[in-house]
C-alpha cells in the first residue's frame, strides 16, 4: 500500500493489525475479530492513530456490542464505510478525520496529503475549500462530515450525533440519482434537515442516470432536494470518493459561506 509508505516516510511508525487483511464473506473477517482488532489499537498506549486501510462496508456492525474503552484520545482516520465509526467516536467527545484511507492516500493530489498531515501534526491553519455556492447566506456550525448512504442508515438510531448547529458535509458513490432522491427525502421527513445549520456537497461520484431510463441528473436531485431549505448551500467541495478527498475533522468550528461557495475550519475549531 502506497499510503502506508507515505506514512512512513513522514517518520511515522506504522503497524498492521494482526488480520487486517483477512476476510469473511464480503468483510474483513467477523465481527467479533473486528471488534478485537479495533480494541486492541485502542487500548494500545503506544498507538496516537488508527488508521483505516479501506472502506466498502461493515463498519456499522461494529457498533452493534461496542462501548469505546477509556482511552487517551486518538486519531481515527477514514471515510466512506468509517463514517459509522467516526459519528460514534464524535460522541466519546473526540473528533476524528474524515480524510483518505490507506489505500486511497498515494492518490491524492499533494495539497491534499499535505493538509490531512498538517492538521494531524498541528500546523496551522487549513485553507479554506471552494466550491460551487447556491446561496443562503453564512453560518457558522460544527462540522460534521459524512457519507450520505452511510449516514442515512445511522439516522434515529444511537450512533446518530446531535444535529443542532451542525454543518453537514455529504459525499457519496455509485448511487443512481432516484437513490439520492430517496435518501434525501428521509433526511427530510424525520425532521432531520430541519436541525441543521448549513450543507456542504462533495463529490457524488458514478451517480450518473442509468441509460435509457427518464431520470434526473445528480445536480439536479441535490438542488430540488434541498435548496428549498433556505440554508447555506455548496456543491462540488473537493471531498469524497474518485477525486481530492480533502481531510474534514469531525466536530470542529466551521463557517459555510453558501453564497462565496466556501467551507472553512475556524482558528482553534
Amino acid at each position: 500500500m502506497q499510503g502506508l509508505i507515505l506514512w512512513r516516510q513522514r517518520g511515522y511508525q506504522v503497524e498492521l493489525a494482526p488480520g487486517y487483511d483477512g476476510r469473511w464473506g464480503y468483510l474483513a473477517g467477523t465481527d467479533v475479530q473486528r471488534r478485537n482488532q479495533l480494541r486492541q489499537a485502542w487500548l494500545d498506549p503506544g498507538c496516537k492513530g488508527i488508521l483505516c486501510v479501506r472502506g466498502g462496508y461493515g463498519g456499522a456492525r461494529l457498533l452493534e456490542d461496542w462501548t469505546w474503552p477509556p482511552s487517551e484520545p486518538k486519531w481515527l482516520i477514514g471515510f466512506s464505510d468509517v463514517t459509522a465509526l467516526l459519528w460514534s467516536l464524535g460522541q466519546q467527545g473526540i473528533s476524528g478525520v474524515h480524510g483518505p484511507v490507506l489505500t486511497t492516500l498515494a492518490l491524492e493530489p499533494a495539497w491534499s496529503i499535505q493538509r490531512l498531515f498538517d492538521w494531524v501534526e498541528g500546523k496551522g491553519q487549513l485553507a479554506p475549500l471552494r466550491g460551487q455556492g447556491w446561496g443562503g447566506g453564512k453560518v457558522q456550525g460544527l462540522l460534521l462530515p459524512a457519507n450520505l448512504t452511510v449516514a442515512t442508515h445511522l439516522l434515529n438510531t444511537p450512533v446518530q450525533p446531535s444535529l443542532e448547529n451542525v454543518i453537514l458535509a455529504l459525499e457519496d458513490v455509485g448511487e443512481s440519482p432516484y437513490r439520492l432522491d430517496r435518501m434525501l427525502t428521509q433526511w427530510r421527513m424525520s425532521g432531520a434537515l430541519g436541525q441543521v445549520r448549513g450543507i456542504a456537497l462533495g463529490r457524488f461520484s458514478q451517480c450518473e442516470p442509468p441509460g435509457q431510463v427518464p431520470s434526473f441528473e445528480v445536480r439536479e436531485v441535490l438542488k430540488e432536494r434541498l435548496l428549498d431549505l433556505g440554508l447555506p448551500l455548496v456543491m462540488e467541495l473537493p471531498f469524497g470518493h474518485d477525486g481530492a478527498n480533502a481531510c474534514l475533522p469531525l466536530g470542529v468550528m466551521a463557517q459555510l459561506d453558501g453564497d462565496r461557495g466556501t467551507l472553512a475550519v475556524l482558528p482553534g475549531g
